[in-house]
C-alpha cells in the first residue's frame, strides 16, 4: 500500500487540530453537528445531482482500492516480459500456455493468452489499447465526481453560515450570546472549506495519479506482449521496456540487471 493519501490527511487534519489548540480554543467548538450534516449531506446531494446513479456508485465502491493503492512494480513486470520472450524465442510462442496461467497480472495475462491463441498483432494492440482506453475513461470519470464535489462543498458551507447569520440577527435582543452564535455559523464555511480541500480534493487527485501510474504500467506490458509476439530478442525487450519507465526507475533497474 502507497501511504502517501492516508498519511497526508492525518498529517493535515492533525496541523488543523494542532492550529486550533495553539489557538486556545477546544478542538469540540468545531465539532458542531449541524454545520457538519449541511456540508457533508449537502455536498453529497449536489455531487449526486450533478452526476448519475452509477457514477455516485463506482467512485464510493472504488473508493477503498484508491486510497490503499499500491504502485504497479514495473521491474517485474519487465523481468517477466524478458522470461517469456526468452521461453517464446526458443521455444516457441505455444509453449508459453503453461506460463502464461502463473502470470499474476490479470491484463498481461489475458493479453498473452490472446497472442498464443493466434490474434493478429495490429488486433492485438488495438484490443489491449481499447481496454487502456476505457479504465482511463472510467477512472477519469470517478476522479471528476470527486474533483466535483471539492468545488461545491466551500459553496455549500457558505451557505450555512449564511443560514447561522440569518438565525443571529433573529437573536439581537440576546447580546451575551451573539459571539457564540456568530462563531458558530462561521464553522459551516470551515467544514465547507476543510472537506473540500483535505478530502475531495485530494481523493480526485490521487485517482487520477494512480490510474495513470495503472495505465502506464499497462502500456509498457502491452510493448512486451507485442515484442514477444514479434519473436524479439529479450535483451532488446528489457532494453525497450527499460526506456518506458521513469527515469530514476529505470537507472536502478538497469543496475540491478547488469
Amino acid at each position: 500500500m502507497d501511504p502517501a493519501t492516508l498519511g497526508g490527511l492525518a498529517l493535515a487534519f492533525g496541523m488543523v487540530l494542532l492550529a486550533i489548540i495553539v489557538e486556545g480554543a477546544s478542538p469540540m467548538s468545531v465539532v458542531l453537528p449541524a454545520p457538519i450534516i449541511l456540508v457533508i449531506g449537502g455536498t453529497l446531494g449536489a455531487g449526486l445531482a450533478s452526476a448519475t446513479l452509477r457514477d455516485a456508485i463506482r467512485a464510493f465502491s472504488t473508493l477503498p482500492r484508491w486510497l490503499m493503492f499500491k504502485q504497479p512494480n514495473l521491474d517485474k513486470t519487465v523481468e517477466t516480459v524478458v522470461s517469456l520472450a526468452d521461453r517464446a524465442r526458443r521455444e516457441g510462442l505455444l509453449s508459453l500456455e503453461d506460463a502464461a496461467r502463473s502470470v499474476d497480472d490479470e491484463f498481461l495475462r489475458g493479453g498473452l493468452q490472446a497472442a498464443i491463441d493466434g490474434t493478429d498483432p495490429d488486433d492485438l494492440r488495438e484490443m489491449l489499447e481499447d481496454q487502456v482506453s476505457s479504465k482511463r475513461a472510467a477512472d477519469r470519470a470517478t476522479a471528476k465526481y470527486f474533483n466535483t464535489m471539492g468545488g461545491y462543498a466551500p459553496t455549500i458551507g457558505i451557505i450555512g453560515t449564511v443560514v447561522s447569520l440569518v438565525h443571529v440577527l433573529e437573536n439581537l435582543s440576546k447580546p451575551d450570546e451573539l459571539g457564540h452564535m456568530i462563531a458558530a455559523a462561521f464553522v459551516a464555511t470551515l467544514w465547507g472549506l476543510l472537506s473540500a480541500n483535505l478530502v475531495w480534493l485530494p481523493f480526485g487527485a490521487r485517482v487520477t495519479r494512480a490510474s495513470d501510474l495503472e495505465c502506464a504500467h499497462m502500456e509498457m506490458a502491452i510493448e512486451g506482449l507485442l515484442a514477444i509476439q514479434a519473436g524479439a530478442n529479450p535483451r532488446l525487450v528489457g532494453q525497450r521496456l527499460r526506456s518506458l519507465m521513469p527515469p530514476d526507475t529505470a537507472a536502478k533497474a538497469a543496475k540491478e540487471a547488469a
